[in-house]
């Protein structure tokens, strides 16, 4: 994609743009009078009365029915990591809407800075909370097959569609899939891809804030496309900055000199070099280098000029801040209060300044005070939840400080005294007693505790709390009949970041695994698929049948029996040996017509698959009569299905037959279209004749042996169909754009020849749509199955994601 640079300041590389020092020590200011302010109440213990006359009301919303809901919590309630089983007992018990209700209220005022007080605020939540509960319930319905996948892409685009950013999704599907593909093994990868979509989310909640039903499409589009982008350009700094330099994936020195990199780049507002890097990252680290300098100049030329140095400023702040806390060590046993806490006050709150910033979002009063006092307290919530996994790593949080130096450090403030003392100013000071908002906020508190006692167990977690509240035990006291009596505290978001870890590790382990399995199938596949020279006929054997092998043995994807082997074992549970004849015979079809694809008086190929084609190596008779073989060979295979009742095995030869008129059928319509105009209607059906027919053959002609009903074999169809357009459009795009050396076959040859394609007739841009169109048609068919369809939402995204 090609930005416009135009209002970008042009900066030299030696001229600081900020004033570093100057930014940073106004920042310090700010976060000291703040802590000290939070100091004077932990230290007289001021936010103890003011609490447990808070508990006192909140109760009564959370115990007065413990006996009814505990026994319905205990008996019916599912595991919460049952995510559709989940959303479907808060709305048959009656739950869904106060939970939505405050876990949009907390994010509206924890990522947006919202005052909870506001009407115009409470109308805002209601509305989200009506089409998030109704998207809820539609996906998540008894009768929705989930694909357990939370980047669910079929839905994400469809709703791109309904908001006419079609092109815009398609971009940012294809950057999470290059960031997935770039994170080096020592990061954890399921963490910063929720980290990144996060962000993404965030930039777009605040874009939200600024447009309404009466906003015209085209400044809708624009803003949500501009978000999109800028979320993503800011959230990279999670992954690309924040995660590798916590990792142990580079080296001190090249940490070292990264960080430098991005510091230099902040203070001057323009990226230096790479310049030379070490060898064994350099490949990662010049990947991320050339997306963050995309990203920052992304950002950089959708600020206003007002606003730009403020920008880099609050960058700068973060970023330090960041460095201050990376560098310490757990060994060090100087570090003052100050030390421990100015720099999370700072990260956390100017991290969504930061998200704020970068949007186009109106100017909001209050915003920067609540968002600024706000940040520690899920700092501090954080840390608290992350404690023994930072011990573990040597980290220096708050918590982890104070458990290692508190007999000797009796300076040192108790970070969970200082928990509760932000929970109290947040309250009393900052939100002035909202009745909403202390709800929210104490609903938070008392479920990060319940989940701490899940995760710990309850002897670990009792003596985590005496050890933590041994100067406040009767406060304690209250706090953790409320931990094991209350209920209706959970969140949505806890739930999704739950939900969404999950799914990135099995969408990961599970596309390994499909990788894995087509690799291993596709190497069996290949053992067995040479025709036997036969001594009777010494002509045939020496020309029809060595050029039918050289065809069989060029390095094919397989993609057909593939399908039907998997179909077979894992749907239809039908043993593999006894249907070789079966993937023999699919994949002998489809070299028959690779090779009446090739011939001069068709697409006159040169190549394929890294190879001469057939004409070439032999001459024009062979190829046709070498055809002709292997469509007779293929339906020889099928006779030999020893296994199966004979009319199973004549409903596959004769749907067979079928098949190859139908893909004669779409090669000629193919031929008569060059040069031509084709509608859309007419590319999907030449196409489906073309491809989609063979997808369909290895689908259906399993579950016909397997004795499937007629509905479920028609259901196959309908999902084979989309997929083999999918497919097609695909190889039209890699033709265009592809590599050639990837291929095994020259790029171009459709505008050569002529071809009508779905790029020649729509060009890249809609014919990446249509292909994302088809691909959506495809997914959603397969929600009509019922059966296991892991295998074929791997094949799509396989087929959309492919190089060759």
């Amino acid at each position: 994609m090609s930005y416009n640079h135009s209002n970008i300041t042009s900066y030299k590389d030696n001229t600081p743009f900020i004033n570093a020092d100057e930014c940073y020590e106004f920042a310090v200011k700010r976060a000291g009078d703040y802590f000290n302010s939070l100091l004077h109440q932990v230290t007289y213990k001021e936010y103890i009365p003011i609490l447990v006359n808070e508990f006192k009301s909140w109760k009564k919303g959370h115990m007065c029915h413990f006996a009814l809901t505990g026994y319905i919590s205990k008996h019916i309630r599912p595991d919460p990591k049952d995510y559709n089983r989940y959303i479907q007992w808060l709305k048959y018990s009656g739950r869904l809407e106060n939970y939505l209700d405050r876990s949009i209220s907390y994010i509206f005022m924890r990522d947006l800075g919202k005052d909870l007080s506001s009407p115009d605020t409470h109308q805002r939540i209601r509305r989200v909370v009506e089409r998030l509960k109704n998207y809820l319930i539609r996906y998540t319905g008894s009768d929705h097959k989930s694909n357990s996948q939370i980047l669910d892409l079929s839905s994400l685009y469809r709703k791109a569609q309904e908001e006419h950013i079609e092109s815009t999704m398609i971009w940012l599907m294809d950057k999470l899939k290059e960031v997935s593909a770039h994170l080096p093994e020592g990061m954890d990868a399921e963490q910063a891809e929720r980290k990144l979509v996060k962000i993404i989310a965030g930039v777009l909640m605040h874009e939200f804030e600024g447009i309404n039903d009466s906003t015209p499409t085209k400044i809708r589009m624009q803003k949500l496309d501009v978000a999109i982008r800028l979320g993503y350009s800011y959230g990279l700094t999670y992954p690309f900055i924040d995660d590798i330099l916590d990792a142990n994936v580079l080296s001190p020195e090249e940490k070292s000199r990264y960080s430098n990199l991005i510091r230099t780049s902040l203070l001057n507002g323009s990226v230096p070099e790479l310049g030379i890097w070490p060898e064994k990252n350099r490949k990662l680290v010049s990947y991320m280098h050339s997306e963050l300098r995309e990203a920052f100049l992304y950002i950089k030329s959708h600020q206003s000029q007002e606003h730009l140095k403020s920008f880099f400023e609050q960058a700068y702040v973060f970023f330090n801040s960041q460095e201050i806390d990376r560098i310490k060590e757990l060994s060090n046993s100087t570090y003052t209060n100050e030390d421990l806490y100015i720099p999370i006050i700072l990260k956390s709150s100017s991290s969504r300044l930061i998200a704020r910033s970068v949007s186009d979002a109106d100017e909001d009063r209050g915003f920067d005070e609540r968002t600024f006092y706000y940040g520690i307290y899920n700092q501090l919530a954080d840390d608290f939840a992350d404690m023994f996994d930072d011990m573990e790593e040597s980290a220096v949080t708050p918590y982890t400080y104070w458990m290692k130096y508190r007999d000797e450090r009796p300076d040192l403030i108790n970070p969970f005294e200082l928990y509760w003392t932000v929970i109290s100013n947040l309250i009393h000071n900052v939100y002035n007693n909202d009745a909403k908002t202390s709800e929210v906020i104490l609903d938070r508190a008392i479920n990060g505790l319940k989940r701490c006692r899940e995760r710990l167990g309850a002897y670990k977690y009792n003596e985590l709390m005496s050890l933590l509240t041994s100067n406040i035990s009767e406060f304690n006291d209250l706090v953790q009949e409320l931990v094991m009596k209350a209920d209706d505290v959970d969140f949505f978001d806890k739930l999704l970041r739950d939900h969404m870890l999950t799914s990135f590790k099995n969408e990961r382990n599970q596309r390994n695994t499909f990788k894995d399995t087509i690799e291993n199938i596709r190497h069996e596949i290949n053992s067995f698929l040479n025709i036997a020279k036969s001594g009777s006929n010494s002509l045939l054997s020496q020309t029809v049948v060595d050029a039918a092998n050289y065809s069989i043995e060029a390095a094919g994807k397989r993609l057909r029996p593939l399908i039907a082997w998997i179909i077979a074992r894992d749907i239809y549970r039908l043993e593999p040996k006894t249907l070789f004849p079966l993937f023999r015979s699919i994949e002998y079809m489809h070299s028959a017509s690779l090779i009446y694809d090739d011939l001069p008086s068709q697409d006159n190929a040169d190549t394929r698959r890294g190879r001469k084609t057939l004409h070439n190596l032999y001459d024009l008779a062979t190829a046709e009569l070498t055809g002709l073989y292997l469509t007779q060979k293929a339906i020889e295979e099928q006779t030999y299905l020893n296994d199966f009742s004979a009319e199973a095995i004549l409903r596959i030869v004769r749907y067979s037959c079928c098949v190859t008129q139908d893909m004669c059928k779409g090669q000629l319509m193919d031929l008569q279209s060059k040069g031509k105009n084709l509608t859309l209607e007419e590319l999907d059906t030449i196409c489906f004749y073309k491809t989609g027919i063979a997808f369909e053959a290895s689908l259906v002609m399993p579950a016909i042996l397997a004795g499937a009903r007629d509905c479920e074999i028609e259901a196959l169809k309908r999902f084979a169909r989309f997929a083999g357009i999918t497919f097609q459009i695909k190889d039209d795009l890699l033709d265009a754009e592809g590599d050639a050396s990837l291929l095994g076959k020259p790029t171009g040859k459709d505008i050569l020849n002529s071809n009508s394609t779905f790029v020649t007739a729509l060009g890249l841009e809609e014919a990446r749509k249509e292909m994302w169109n088809h691909f959506c048609n495809a997914m959603e068919s397969l929600n009509t199955l019922p059966h296991n369809i892991t295998f074929l939402k791997h094949l799509l995204l396989y087929i959309i994601n492919r190089d060759h």
